[in-house]
């Protein structure tokens, strides 16, 4: 398992970590089996979308803005930060994608993000590899 770091610089931020994963894969001469991309936070995730196209996670942190308001009368946290545990819950905690060939199985748009939604803050995520 390897531990990777990085910082985030707004509140809400979808980072591309595809080729750090790619870069591990490499590293653990991964020929065929699985990847997994795990985010230990409450208010951040992992997903897997479109990464041809900016807007494209413009456009969703848009939406998950307008679905999870960051200020709500009946939002009961003491932090504040309600919106953001939503917003990471519905993402989801991690990501597995085979490996196939020594390479990411991955759809021609596809990228991998860790999303940021309480920033900016120093970030951990953890990746594994399954081998077989």
């Amino acid at each position: 398992m390897k531990k990777m770091q990085l910082k985030t610089k707004t509140r809400d931020q979808f980072i591309d970590i595809t080729r750090e994963v790619e870069k591990y894969v490499k590293e653990q001469a991964v020929s065929d089996g699985t990847i997994t991309v795990y985010c230990p936070h409450t208010t951040a995730g992992i997903t897997v979308n479109e990464n041809a196209d900016p807007d494209v996670k413009k456009d969703m942190i848009m939406r998950l803005d307008e679905v999870y308001p960051w200020d709500h009368e009946k939002y009961r946290h003491a932090e504040g930060n309600t919106a953001s545990h939503l917003k990471a819950s519905t993402v989801g905690t991690g990501q597995t994608i085979i490996v196939a060939d020594g390479a990411l199985v991955l759809g021609t748009w596809q990228g991998i993000y860790f999303c940021e939604f309480d920033g900016p803050r120093t970030r951990t995520y953890y990746l594994k590899a399954m081998i077989g």
